[in-house]
């Protein structure tokens, strides 16, 4: 079985400084229906205004992944990490028993864009761990390229949780297609363009979720950058 969620049923909330899509139920966004998929509990879209940012903050027991589409975030940590996040790398965070941070954009015109997303882990009070890695838009075209598991094959960042992230660019004829397991659950975010999905047109922001299903094909690209998770139910 697949489901679309589109783009404009996400949850919006509007800081000012902050612009952000939800597509689970998050801070003031909460709908029954939308609490998470599977292990996968949030991806925020998130706009950071120039010179603006997230200030010190804490979390614990999530896996947390910082994607950046345009722009850079500017981290800082309270395990001793500090780092600028640009496009094509990906960060994972473990919050374990307790980690603090921040996040800004730096820059005094362009705005950041980034997605924010969460996985439950599968053990919680692990020790906190950082880890960042780049993947050069060559080895993303017109493929699923792994960047983070949780075994860290292929040179994917490594997640305490049972689920992967593949990260694929698309225009054209590029198409890419991935063996899933039907007991599993997969789960499709459009961060930019369009692309079909298993036959079914998404654009920018929607996102399609497989239940059941054997096999995942992404084709018809358009300036399409894809995330997909293989998820634990």
């Amino acid at each position: 079985m697949i489901t679309l969620r589109k783009s404009a049923e996400r949850g919006y909330a509007d800081h000012g400084w902050l612009k952000s899509h939800h597509s689970f139920s998050f801070a003031e966004y909460h709908d029954p229906a939308h609490m998470g998929f599977g292990n996968l509990r949030v991806i925020n879209e998130d706009r950071i205004a120039p010179g603006t940012g997230f200030g010190t903050h804490g979390h614990r027991d999530m896996e947390i992944i910082s994607y950046v589409l345009d722009g850079a975030l500017g981290h800082k940590d309270s395990i001793g990490n500090g780092a600028a996040i640009q496009p094509g790398d990906v960060q994972r965070m473990s919050a374990g028993t307790g980690i603090r941070h921040s996040e800004f954009n730096h820059a005094t015109q362009q705005t950041t864009h980034f997605l924010q997303i969460w996985i439950l882990p599968e053990a919680q009070g692990v020790a906190p761990g950082y880890e960042q890695k780049h993947f050069a838009a060559d080895s993303k075209r017109g493929v699923l390229k792994l960047v983070a598991s949780p075994d860290g094959r292929d040179g994917a960042v490594t997640l305490h949780a049972d689920a992967a992230m593949y990260v694929g660019l698309f225009d054209g004829a590029e198409a890419a297609a991935l063996v899933l397991d039907p007991k599993r659950l997969a789960y499709v975010h459009v961060a930019r363009g369009s692309v079909s999905v298993n036959g079914r047109a998404l654009q920018a922001g929607d996102a399609a979720q497989l239940d059941g299903e054997s096999r995942l094909e992404l084709s018809h690209g358009e300036g399409a950058e894809v995330l997909v998770f293989d998820l634990a139910r």
